[in-house]
């Protein structure tokens, strides 16, 4: 077989593992877990996460595209700060399921709610609420999907030599499918396996470049040639230090305003889990951050500028020249992983959002809700918007765009400025209300994305800065000139 047959062949039964994973996995739980309701198990898996699976979901939804191919190219391009930007990511977990898993998973399970949205219609109690951020949710999902299912189309393209066409049917295919047939079961069953696959491929990415540099010491005289700016902090000046401190915002405290990963805090099984989980992320995000960012940083030094079209295909080039097909399909298979992790989380929750979030609780009328087949057609229902959304991510991914890593990153920090603080202070602020909720979202989003599409800066900063500033100081007025929560509300949300 030719070099591009056998990693074609390694990465179809890689897909294939995948697929048929998943839907067994959400099969045999759905039988289990057949008296919590299909609402429950297709978009929260009935609550039964253990330590390792909420650990890799957390990790495999939060790790994209971005992390294995945009953000080593990056690296490339900038040296060592991009290091360091990256690994402002390794608290990640803690953060996420330090500061909300507790108290999430309490409130969901007295709520019933099994999104980030229905938390926010029991807390907030604002049918405006729910619309805004359901839209904002879907809006920036959509946008957020589009740069995972050009990561991987462009992956497969650069290391087959196939149109980008057939990696975007092939990969987008698996996962359109198996999401929408197994739901959040199969998402986190596919992720474990993903989490897994992603260290395999870093620990072969950085071996691979070492090893051709002829050692470390070899690699960092090669490097200091190739770019010799590639320790300094600013990266010769190009990225100033305010824009580097911007990502502990982004990329840092920030995390515990996107929908994705705060929802992993409503479906772990108990406390012993979620400790487990801390630790376990902690240590697998550090990891890839770490080598990802630092092959990026290294590659300079066995593979020149003029290898590849633009830096999204620096780690295909490093790929396609230094590894056997067997191992390429292997490490491909990575972000392959990353991509299709995200995107399947994603998917899950824009139909939530859709489906649960605004037509079960405002369109579907109270009547109907009682008919026996109103569970069935919700089911239908759930599963086709799935599908339906994926394939409008896969339409507006024919024709991409470069450079996926900052349509990733746009979309995070859109996600952030709607749902940081009512996520948050909801969770802690006796004084949060539905005005706080609305003003808060809206001069966030509105901030950052007039700040993004006119390049203004603060002070040096990017964009997410001044625009959670905006979104925080608009929640805080909003809680003082707003109707505050009722009593029966407070007693549920900080019952001691």
């Amino acid at each position: 077989m030719s070099y591009t047959a056998i990693l074609i062949t390694v990465l179809v039964v890689y897909l294939i593992f995948n697929l048929v994973a998943g839907l067994w996995v959400s099969n045999r739980q759905a039988k289990a877990d057949a008296g919590k309701g299909f609402i429950n198990n297709y978009f929260i898996g009935g609550r039964s996460m253990g330590g390792l699976v909420l650990a890799m979901t957390l990790v495999a939804t939060f790790t994209s595209a971005s992390s294995f191919i945009g953000g080593p190219g990056v690296a490339y391009e900038k040296g060592l700060v991009w290091v360091y930007l990256s690994m402002i990511q390794v608290p990640t977990a803690f953060i996420i399921l330090g500061i909300l898993g507790k108290k999430f998973a309490l409130i969901s399970r007295k709520t019933g709610a099994v999104t980030v949205t229905d938390y926010l219609r029991a807390r907030y109690k604002s049918k405006v609420v729910v619309w805004i951020s359901s839209i904002c949710l879907v809006l920036f999902f959509v946008a957020q999907m589009m740069s995972q299912f050009i990561g991987g189309a462009v992956l497969f393209q650069s290391i087959t030599g196939l149109p980008y066409i057939y990696g975007l049917v092939l990969f987008g295919a698996v996962v359109i499918i198996y999401t929408t047939i197994g739901g959040f079961k199969a998402v986190t069953t596919t992720d474990t396996i993903q989490g897994i696959i992603m260290v395999i491929g870093g620990f072969i990415i950085l071996a691979t470049i070492v090893t051709t540099a002829g050692g470390f010491d070899s690699l960092i005289g090669k490097l200091n040639v190739a770019n010799p700016d590639w320790a300094d902090i600013t990266s010769g000046g190009s990225t100033a230090k305010a824009y580097v401190m911007s990502f502990w915002v982004l990329v840092g405290v920030g995390v515990l305003g996107l929908p994705q990963t705060a929802v992993r805090g409503m479906g772990f099984k108990d406390t012993k889990a979620l400790h487990n989980a801390i630790i376990y992320g902690t240590i697998v995000v550090g990891f890839l951050m770490l080598v990802m960012h630092i092959s990026g940083v290294f590659a300079p030094a066995v593979l020149a500028p003029g290898e590849f079209e633009t830096t999204d295909y620096v780690v295909p080039a490093l790929v396609l020249k230094y590894m056997n097909p067997v191992v390429a399909g292997l490490f491909i298979a990575a972000p392959l992983a990353a991509v299709m992790s995200t995107v399947s989380s994603l998917l899950i929750l824009a139909s939530a959002a859709i489906v649960k979030d605004l037509y079960m609780n405002y369109i579907a009328k109270p009547e109907a809700k009682k008919e026996p087949k109103f569970n069935g057609k919700i089911k239908w229902m759930s599963i086709g918007t799935t599908f339906l959304i994926g394939v409008i991510v896969f339409i507006f991914t024919v024709y991409p765009p470069d450079l996926i890593v900052w349509i990733n990153l746009f979309a995070m920090g859109g996600l952030e400025c709607a749902f940081f603080c009512p996520i948050l202070f909801g969770l802690y602020w006796k004084r949060a209300n539905g005005t706080a909720c609305i003003l808060s979202a809206i001069c966030g989003v509105a901030a950052f994305i007039l700040m993004n599409t006119y390049g203004v800066s603060v002070l040096g900063t990017s964009p997410i800065v001044p625009s959670i500033i905006i979104s925080v100081a608009s929640f805080v007025i909003g809680a003082f000139i707003g109707k505050p929560a009722d009593q029966k509300t407070l007693d549920l949300f900080f019952a001691e």
